[in-house]
C-alpha cells in the first residue's frame, strides 16, 4: 500500500469537502466548536481627525480718533496664517450694521479660495492692561469659512460706552488689543488599520542632547570667565555657529588663547544665554520677555558674536514688546546695532496717532535725541505721512 493520506469517509448527508474543512459551529453543531479566528481575516480602520491651532495679537492705536469714522468702517490687522489659510481681524469702531446700538464689531474674515469651506473654531477678546483676556468679550464661535461665507464675528463685541469710560481697563495710552485665538479643523483623513503598527518616528530631540552636552561640559576645550563665573564650552561648537567666535579659537591668533578667555563688558547671565541659543538654536526661558532688560542685552550679545538668527529674534521679541516708556531707549538701540526691523518698528508706533506726544515725556526721549538726533527727522516725516494717508482715506 502506497503512503498517501486519504480523506476519511463522509458520514451520510455529508460532502467530502465538509470532512476535510469540518466548521461544524457554522452550521448548527456544538459538539466540536472551532475558533473561526483560524480561518477568518480581519481589517481594520481608523477615522482621524487634526486641527492646528493659533494665536494672534491686533492693536490698534490712537481709538480715540477712530470714534465717527460711520458705521460699516473698519481697521484690519495684517494677514496671519493659520492651519495653512490666510485670515485678518477687523474692528468697526462705530458698529458693522446700523443696529448695532452704540456697540463696536469685530469679525474674523477668511481670505482663501477653497470653494468646499474651512472649519474653524475661535474667540476674539480684549486684553486688559496686565495682558489677560477679558471674559466680558471672549466668547467662542463656530463657523465654516468659504469665498461666499468669509467672515464671522461679533456685531455686538462690546460696549463703547466702556472704552470711552475714564480708566477703561482696555485702554492703555490709547491703545487696545484684540486677541484672535483660532482653531483650524483639518479635513479627515481614513488610514488602513495596519498604519497601527507601523513605526513611529519620535520628533527630533538634538537640541536637547545639545543642551546636555552643554551643561555636563563632557569634552569641552575651552573655559570663559565671565564676572568670576566659569562657562565650559566645546571649541568646534562655537566656531561653527558664530564667525567671532571661529576666528578668536581657528583663526590666525589661535596660538595665543588660552584655554581661559575672559569675557568683558557683559553679565555672566546674558553669557549663559547666548551660550544656550548657540547649543540648543532656542531662546531660554530667563531671556523669553521682550519687556525684559535682558532681552536687550542678548541682543547686543548677539551682534557681538555675529549669532545673526538670535539678533532677530531679539529684534522680534523686542518689537512685540514696543510701549510709550520703552520706544525711545529701544529706537537707540536699534540704531547702535544696525536692526533694520527693530528700527522700522519703533519709527511706526512713534508716528501712529497720539502716540508722539507722550513718548517726548518719557525718560529715555532726551537719551534718544542725544544719541541719535537725526532719527527724528524721520519720525516727524513719517508722521506727517500718516496724517496724510488719513485724510486722503
Amino acid at each position: 500500500m502506497d503512503a498517501r493520506s486519504v480523506a476519511p469517509a463522509a458520514p451520510p448527508h455529508q460532502s467530502p469537502v465538509a470532512a476535510a474543512f469540518p466548521i461544524s459551529v457554522a452550521f448548527g453543531d456544538r459538539s466540536s466548536p472551532i475558533p473561526f479566528a483560524s480561518y477568518l481575516s480581519r481589517t481594520s480602520s481608523t477615522s482621524m481627525t487634526g486641527s492646528v491651532t493659533g494665536m494672534h495679537d491686533f492693536k490698534v492705536t490712537g481709538f480715540s480718533l477712530l470714534e465717527g469714522m460711520g458705521v460699516g468702517k473698519f481697521v484690519s490687522s495684517s494677514t496671519f496664517t493659520v492651519g495653512g489659510r490666510d485670515w485678518a481681524v477687523r474692528f468697526y469702531p462705530d458698529g458693522a450694521t446700523v443696529d448695532c446700538g452704540g456697540n463696536a464689531s469685530a469679525f474674523l474674515y477668511y481670505s482663501g479660495l477653497e470653494a468646499a469651506g474651512v472649519r474653524a473654531r475661535f474667540t476674539l477678546a480684549l486684553l486688559e492692561r496686565d495682558g489677560n483676556m477679558s471674559q466680558a468679550t471672549n466668547s467662542g464661535m463656530r463657523h465654516t469659512f468659504s469665498p461666499a461665507n468669509d467672515n464671522w464675528g461679533f456685531v455686538k463685541f462690546v460696549d463703547k460706552s466702556r472704552l470711552l469710560q475714564q480708566g477703561s481697563p482696555y485702554l492703555d495710552h490709547d491703545c487696545l488689543t484684540i486677541r484672535c485665538v483660532l482653531t483650524v479643523v483639518k479635513e479627515s483623513r481614513t488610514v488602513d488599520g495596519r498604519g497601527s503598527n507601523s513605526v513611529v518616528v519620535p520628533p527630533s530631540n538634538l537640541h536637547l542632547d545639545f543642551e546636555q552636552m552643554l551643561n555636563d561640559g563632557e569634552g569641552a576645550d575651552v573655559t570663559f570667565v565671565v564676572d568670576g563665573q566659569l562657562f565650559s564650552a566645546h571649541r568646534c561648537v562655537l566656531a561653527y555657529r558664530s564667525p567671532v567666535f571661529k576666528a578668536e579659537l581657528f583663526g590666525p591668533m589661535k596660538e595665543n588663547v588660552s584655554k581661559s578667555i575672559p569675557i568683558h563688558d557683559m553679565e555672566p547671565s546674558i553669557f549663559e544665554a547666548l551660550l544656550y541659543f548657540i547649543y540648543t538654536d532656542r531662546l531660554p526661558d530667563s531671556c523669553s520677555d521682550g519687556k525684559s532688560p535682558a532681552m536687550q542685552h542678548l541682543l547686543v550679545a548677539a551682534d557681538r558674536y555675529g549669532v545673526e538668527r538670535l539678533r532677530l529674534m531679539c529684534e522680534t521679541k523686542l518689537s512685540e514688546a514696543i510701549d510709550v516708556e520703552t520706544v525711545a531707549t529701544t529706537l537707540v538701540l536699534a540704531e547702535q546695532h544696525n536692526c533694520s526691523q527693530l528700527r522700522r518698528a519703533c519709527i511706526a508706533f512713534m508716528a501712529s496717532p497720539n502716540m508722539l506726544s507722550p513718548v517726548m515725556t518719557s525718560d529715555g526721549f532726551k537719551h534718544l535725541m542725544e544719541s541719535c538726533p537725526l532719527v527724528m527727522k524721520e519720525i516727524l516725516d513719517e508722521v506727517s505721512r500718516v496724517w496724510s494717508d488719513r485724510q486722503s482715506g
